[in-house]
């Protein structure tokens, strides 16, 4: 196993100094003339820092949008980043970005540092910044955490050494290794047409590419025709955590796929669903009633005004069956829906707009958007949702076992269920449940079992086994059976 440089993306509110703190050390690191080319289409750029005493001393970094293509890539399980930098106004404090960021981070499951922009002006407050953040449950070193917080001026560069070596450090803790033997596996961070044809942004995680490999991406397959670094230069191998640009992709991949030597059908499909299964039209209960193991609600709220969102927050903070995710003030956007599906939440929407592109991106995704205009409406319907996810939690504690129907027949006028056993156990003679798409349509009794025409008392998990009931009922294949103990 070999070191490798730690993958760094910065987040933060608007006007907080993002794209300053990545030019200033863009500048600093590049000479003039390498400046401003290739590393603006890649999305990536990799730094020598020229810091002593760690197994590297390169940094790179993701020059993305910012949190519609960071949660874009982490909803489709691109674990690109190691650490994050979550970038503070000194002056302004947390803001709506800043707490969505947050929320981008802790979902991504990476360790992150604050950095304090503008601590260099005579009207920064770096304290209650770290006290607003207290609020938000990120707790800085000095607030009783272990998360650094570091002053920084992007603009001139003060503490931004500081911050470089920070980095290297958490890095030299999170022991980030590459095999240079193993398959390569690498993210898609970008991709466009240009005059070269489709060109694939992308940075390395593992193993190593080579000109004329093989490469699938998104059930995609390329022969890699050129590579060029950060700098513009062309290379015939790219190492972990190396940005690149690609060539050879005869149709283009999507964004957050994985770049492998062998095709991964499996991730392919599950990385763009199908449009034509999605419902047009979901009903929440049945959509959350689906999620036995969940015990909370997930919601990402968006209010029209902060007046609204405290009152909405303030009900639902008195209901325990519910867990926000994120609320913020603004219309509902693709970064929302990118949360929303990475963590399982529910987006709720109130005096909001959403484009229909917007709309469109949710029914890709499979993400449930509600809207309202009138609160006590929002109220009321969360909170018969919650009631049922509180009476299906209450059954499914009393829950025996559970089976789906897999076949249908008649044998000497008897109808007979294949199924198989997928919770506990089922025995002759228990008094069985009935469902179909989440909805209990029946109950009865279950008179006969069977596993290979042979009689039996009991199934359990795995088996399958053939049912007779002990009332006439129109089971399906796909229906599911439970006994409740």
């Amino acid at each position: 196993m070999q070191p490798r440089p730690p993958i760094v993306t910065i987040l933060g509110h608007v006007d907080h100094g993002k794209t300053t703190l990545l030019d200033y050390i863009r500048k600093s690191r590049l000479a003039d003339k390498e400046h401003g080319g290739i590393t603006q289409r890649i999305g990536a750029y990799e730094i020598a820092t020229g810091i002593k005493g760690y197994k590297t001393d390169k940094i790179t970094f993701i020059d993305t949008p910012g949190h519609e293509a960071f949660s874009f890539l982490r909803a489709r399980g691109a674990n690109v980043a190691d650490l994050a930098i979550l970038i503070i106004d000194a002056k302004d404090s947390v803001m709506p970005q800043t707490i969505e960021s947050i929320y981008h981070i802790k979902t991504a499951k990476i360790p992150f540092i604050v950095a304090l922009n503008k601590s260099d002006l005579p009207d920064a407050n770096p304290d209650k910044v770290k006290n607003d953040l207290l609020k938000q449950e990120v707790m800085v070193e000095g607030k009783g955490g272990d998360t650094p917080a570091l002053p920084i001026s992007a603009k001139t560069g003060q503490g931004v050494q500081e911050l470089l070596e920070m980095i290297l450090l958490m890095a030299s803790d999170l022991n980030l290794t590459f095999d240079p033997k193993a398959d390569p596996a690498a993210y898609i961070i970008e991709t466009k047409k240009d005059r070269r044809g489709i060109v694939v942004s992308a940075v390395i995680k593992n193993g190593q590419l080579r000109i004329g490999d093989d490469v699938f991406a998104d059930g995609k397959k390329a022969r890699i025709r050129s590579m060029l670094n950060d700098l513009g230069h062309t290379v015939p191998t790219v190492l972990p955590s190396t940005p690149f640009e690609l060539t050879g992709f005869q149709e283009l991949p999507d964004v957050g796929a994985m770049l492998t030597a062998k095709p991964l059908q499996q991730a392919t499909e599950n990385i763009r669903p199908e449009t034509s299964v999605i419902p047009q039209k979901i009903d929440i209960a049945a959509f959350l009633t689906t999620k036995a193991e969940e015990k909370k609600l997930s919601l990402v709220i968006k209010a029209d005004s902060q007046g609204s969102l405290e009152a909405i927050n303030n009900t639902l903070a008195k209901n325990n069956k519910v867990k926000v995710i994120l609320k913020s003030v603004g219309d509902v956007n693709k970064s929302d829906v990118f949360l929303a599906k990475t963590t399982g939440s529910v987006i709720v929407g109130f005096a909001v707009n959403i484009t229909p592109e917007v709309r469109e991106l949710a029914k890709q995704e499979k993400v449930v958007i509600k809207t309202y205009n009138i609160i006590y409406e929002l109220l009321e319907e969360l909170t018969e949702v919650t009631e049922l996810m509180q009476e299906k939690e209450e059954k499914e504690k009393y829950l025996k076992g559970e089976a789906k129907v897999l076949a249908n027949f008649i044998i000497e006028g008897e109808k007979i269920y294949g199924v198989k056993v997928t919770k506990g156990k089922i025995n002759l003679g228990d008094e069985l449940e009935l469902y179909r798409q989440n909805k209990q349509f029946g109950k009865s009794k279950l008179v006969s079992l069977r596993i290979r025409a042979k009689s039996v008392n009991e199934v359990k998990k795995d088996q399958e086994a053939g049912m007779i009931l002990g009332s006439t009922l129109d089971m399906q294949i796909g229906d599911v059976v439970k006994s409740i103990s």
